[in-house]
């Protein structure tokens, strides 16, 4: 199977100085999907710029046509499933059906608690989110007059209206983000594509081939939990975001270097690999003639 080659912008600069361009750029080299954080800040550059997701790809859509577009990942830390599902609908209409909603549990960071409230643990996690995932897709699947109503624990909606519905039919496509059991037969059972970053307790001490290890067990989980609900595993797309396992930014240094990382994983079943568009002084530099020739070579190597 063809590895597809996508990459994530994050939205740390103003549009008309930079972030338009790479948005269009990343259409012209070929980019499967060009993704970004919703976040409302994040880590290193919580104390500088950082636009809003939706608005972003809003204007990304505006100037591009053919490029898929998307969040990596979307969570429930201080959205809200009604009204996330109204603005996911005008984005599919406004891009012309190229939304890919990525999704996620979210974490204990800055958006966790930039509401005010207290960081919801583990478990109080997962429950928001199987939640959440289940009202979301009814919102986005079932575009009838009547309206979905619903009562849940953590989240309602009364007679909530998504009129016309999604361009993509029945909806736009869901990639799960998951490692954990939950979360992964959250996957299996609403997801078009699933999503790692890897196993995070690996990222500082752990090596390349300890991670390629860790991944190739979680893809089993997925399997397994894929084969609970009855469906085959072959029918989600299996997404690495890179940047958070051992190797780091080793891929990016050369071409050679990228289509040896790339294979490995694409040994392991995955679909698609995530790479961070270049950002000078930060976790994600990366020299960017270098990127920009294994956007536009990497894929014929690996497919």
């Amino acid at each position: 199977m063809t590895l597809r080659l996508s990459t994530v912008i994050l939205p740390y600069r103003r549009w008309h100085e930079g972030s338009r361009l790479a948005w269009m750029r990343a259409e012209e080299l070929g980019f499967h999907t060009a993704y970004t954080y919703d976040h409302l800040s994040w880590r290193s550059f919580r104390d500088g710029p950082w636009f809003g997701a939706v608005p972003t790809l809003t204007a990304a859509a505006a100037v591009t046509e053919r490029i898929r577009l998307g969040t990596l990942v979307t969570s429930p830390n201080f959205r809200h499933p009604v009204t996330l599902a109204k603005e996911l609908i005008s984005l599919d209409d406004i891009s012309g059906g190229r939304i890919t909603l990525g999704i996620g549990a979210g974490g204990t960071g800055f958006d966790a608690t930039v509401l005010g409230q207290t960081p919801w643990t583990p478990r109080e996690r997962a429950e928001h989110f199987a939640e959440f995932v289940f009202l979301l897709d009814r919102l986005l699947t079932e575009d009838g007059p009547e309206g979905v109503t619903y009562e849940g624990t953590f989240y309602s909606a009364h007679e909530a209206r998504n009129i016309p519905g999604c361009v993509q039919r029945p909806r736009l496509p869901f990639a799960v983000a998951a490692t954990g059991p939950r979360g992964l037969r959250l996957a299996a059972r609403h997801g078009q594509a699933w999503v790692t970053t890897g196993d995070p307790k690996l990222y500082e001490t752990g090596t390349p081939e300890q991670s390629v290890q860790a991944l190739r067990g979680q893809v089993e989980k997925l399997t397994e939990a894929c084969a609970a609900t009855g469906r085959d595993v072959r029918e989600l797309d299996k997404i690495l975001l890179t940047g958070f396992t051992p190797d780091r930014g080793r891929p990016l240094e050369s071409l050679d270097a990228f289509v040896d990382f790339a294979g490995r994983h694409q040994e392991l079943g995955f679909t698609e690999i995530v790479v961070h568009w270049p950002i000078p002084d930060s976790d994600f530099a990366a020299d960017q003639k270098i990127f920009e020739q294994i956007a536009l070579e990497a894929p014929a190597q690996l497919a």
